[in-house]
């Protein structure tokens, strides 16, 4: 497999803090790649750089061989970089059709006027979104939930939603910050279901957070650990179980 993502020596600092030094892996077209680690370990800071709302100190990052530069959240978009967060952001008292929209907000064409006065290309972008929409409702099984209140949702649900917003933009790479933190042990199968299902049925390649080593060992293809903003581990979730230096940094010298 190719090399889709490629992390060169990045580094980032908060008012003379380290948050990442040095760091340095690659992620293979159509893997799932898990970021680990202690708490404070610059796992979403990195995540930030790579969809464009932290700029790094230092070092290069690439996407499908092209250099990164100075990318922003827009622009990362619409390079095929999608994102989800630690803490839905979603609109609560929108629809889950109409927070899935907000999806494509950034890559309409059409004009405001055009939208109010119902013009051939404001109608036909709108019959796209809402086509593309309905698939991911299809894809992640919120048919049920289409015009329901994204607020009035059990969490799981709203993970979910967020999920498929960030889908829906028919990303190349995802990124999914936390996508199963809150989450009861049903929740968490059914949501690594559902990012297994968009890694092998549409081919997206996939980068994640999360703190629970049994869903990333069984989700994942490949595992960088990340310790105080440092890389101590990269590898199969084998290779990394394995690392002393990963093994320290989760439970100390003392083991």
């Amino acid at each position: 497999m190719s090399t889709l993502l490629e992390v060169r020596d990045v580094s980032l600092s908060f008012q003379g803090v380290k948050a990442i030094s040095a760091l340095s892996f690659a992620v293979r077209q159509g893997e799932i790649c898990a970021l680990i680690g202690p708490n404070g370990a610059g796992k979403s800071s990195l995540l930030n750089i790579l969809n464009g709302v932290y700029r790094a100190d230092a070092g290069e990052l690439r996407f499908d061989g092209v250099p990164l530069r100075r990318v922003h959240p827009l622009e990362a978009a619409r390079l095929g970089i999608g994102r989800t967060f630690q803490n839905n952001a979603l609109f609560k008292k929108m629809s889950v059709l109409d927070n899935l929209l907000t999806g494509l907000s950034r890559f309409q064409r059409s004009r405001f006027l055009e939208q109010a006065l119902g013009l051939p290309r404001a109608r036909r972008e709108a019959r796209e979104f809402t086509a593309r929409a309905e698939r991911v409702l299809e894809f992640l099984e919120l048919q049920a939930w289409r015009d329901v209140a994204v607020g009035s949702l059990a969490y799981g649900l709203q993970k979910r939603v967020e999920l498929g917003r960030a889908l829906i933009a028919q990303p190349r790479l995802l990124l999914l910050d936390e996508p199963m933190a809150g989450m009861n042990a049903e929740e968490k199968r059914e949501m690594s279901r559902f990012i297994a299902d968009i890694n092998r049925d549409l081919g997206t390649t996939v980068v994640l957070i999360e703190h629970d080593i049994q869903v990333v060992m069984g989700l994942s293809s490949h595992v960088v650990v990340l310790d105080y903003g440092r890389k101590v581990g990269d590898g199969t979730p084998a290779e990394v179980q394995a690392n002393p230096d990963v093994i320290d940094a989760y439970l100390g010298r003392s083991h």
